[in-house]
């Protein structure tokens, strides 16, 4: 399973969006900090979630850290994250 597809299958579990886009950036970083060969190391996300109503975007990104995992987070270079309820 790529990165990309573990990403979405637990955000997917852990917040049932409406939405759910995730985009492998790392093309656009190649020859920066980070960049891994093969991609999959700088993404943008963006959720639509009932889950985050009434949370604070800090509240929200500490959610999807935290839905991600310590692993899948420490091989991911960059994430952007667009969230809302």
């Amino acid at each position: 399973m790529t990165r990309t597809e573990e990403i979405r299958q637990r955000l997917q579990k852990a917040f049932a969006p409406r939405e759910l886009d995730v985009v492998d950036d790392s093309e656009k970083h190649r020859g920066h900090a980070g960049y891994q060969e093969g991609g999959e190391s700088h993404f943008s996300v963006r959720v639509r979630s009932e889950a985050f109503d009434g949370l604070s975007r800090i509240a929200r990104h500490r959610a999807v850290h935290e839905a991600l995992g310590a692993t899948l987070m420490s091989q991911i270079h960059a994430l952007s994250l667009d969230l809302n309820s």
